[in-house]
């Protein structure tokens, strides 16, 4: 009973903390592309310019209590504000549960962290930000000397498999892959070793392409506009660290006939 006590109070803390973050990632996320300060300055209504107080900026709840609204000009806020917090809170509990309290845990939040700010940057501009990319690589090479049953040298494969790959691609077919998305996965493809990297870049290319299809479908892209790929690799990412070696362990056992 008490052990159980203290795991929920764990995982309270622990969504607290990751709202609380990725609220500042939403500071990111709208000033980074502007070429803005996010670590200094007030956060303010960005359609009346008015300084948000303390109350207005709790993680979800202010967004609920405010009726989605600026309280000082009645302008609509935007449900992401608030889905940027939540996925902050899911991060921080599914980083804790899976992997206790460690440094891969944090880890693995930190580079969450990354891939928020990447696919909403990406999908608003279509660019992504060489800063982020190269966190994701300092993670990654950090991550080296701390994730279980994963070898150096597969790290170090991961690195290349996807992004050199991509590379080739965009300068034999121009407009192929953007440069931002080879950096990223260059980075992250550290980050997760080879296999998860494959994995990644499976789940992303999945989820792309129903996605195209579904918009060509209803007429809002033609076959030939580009949409930012950067948002699926975040999530091809995502799903490799939270579920590529249940995946992968699961289909291997099938093969092998175990």
């Amino acid at each position: 009973m008490v052990e159980t006590s203290i795991k929920i109070a764990l995982y309270v803390f622990a969504f607290v903390f990751g709202t609380v973050l990725f609220s500042f990632l939403n500071v990111v996320i709208y000033r980074l592309p502007r070429k803005e300060n996010f670590i200094t300055g007030r956060s303010k209504c960005p359609a009346c310019g008015h300084v948000l107080s303390f109350l207005d900026m709790l993680p979800i709840l202010s967004w609920v209590v405010l009726g989605r609204k600026c309280r000082y000009c009645g302008a609509k806020i935007s449900a992401r504000y608030a889905i940027v917090e939540a996925l902050g809170g899911l991060a921080a509990v599914s980083s804790v549960a899976m992997f206790g309290l460690s440094v891969y845990a944090a880890l693995v939040f930190a580079m969450c962290a990354v891939l928020t700010c990447v696919g909403f940057i990406d999908h608003d501009t279509m660019e992504i930000p060489d800063g982020l990319s190269l966190t994701a690589a300092i993670l990654g090479t950090v991550a080296v000397f701390f994730t279980k049953g994963v070898a150096w040298y597969e790290h170090l494969i991961g690195l290349a498999v996807i992004s050199v790959p991509m590379l080739i691609l965009a300068l034999l077919i121009p407009g192929g892959f953007g440069g931002g998305d080879i950096k990223l996965m260059a980075g992250c493809g550290l980050f997760l070793g080879w296999k998860n990297a494959l994995f990644s870049f499976f789940v992303a290319a999945v989820i792309g392409g129903v996605y195209a299809v579904i918009l060509i479908l209803r007429k809002k892209r033609g076959r030939k506009d580009h949409i930012p790929f950067g948002p699926f690799l975040c999530m091809g990412v995502a799903a490799a660290i939270f579920a590529g070696d249940l995946v992968l362990d699961f289909y291997i056992g099938r093969l092998l006939g175990l």
